[in-house]
């Protein structure tokens, strides 16, 4: 992807609110929606809990961002699997810079 997309998608899809983020870094590997649910929960030692509305939502959004794709669907139950794209995982690597910058300048400025 050359500059000028990387820097019109970051502009378009950030900042990610903690939902999204959570989503989107669970999606380094292929989930169905209630395999998200968990993750999210299991990551964030159930602080951040998603209702169905709340998730799909999200991966709508996700998806409509390019930042994550389906990838088919998981057994009998036809759920559908998605996944996080190349442009998700440079999206969710720039977050994570953010999220280190903001940490940082609050530990200097605080002095913890």
């Amino acid at each position: 992807m050359d500059e000028k997309k990387k820097t019109e998608l970051i502009k378009k899809a950030t900042p990610l609110t903690e939902a999204s983020f959570y989503i989107l870094i669970s999606l380094n590997e292929p989930l169905h929606g209630y395999g998200v649910m968990q993750k999210v929960e299991e990551l964030s030692q159930k602080r951040v809990q998603l209702g169905p509305g709340t998730l799909y939502g999200a991966l709508s959004n996700l998806q409509n961002l390019g930042l994550i794709e389906s990838v088919g669907e998981s057994g009998n139950e036809r759920r559908k699997l998605y996944c996080m794209t190349e442009s998700g995982r440079m999206i969710a690597e720039h977050e994570i810079k953010r999220f280190e910058e903001l940490a940082r300048h609050g530990r200097y400025l605080l002095r913890i």
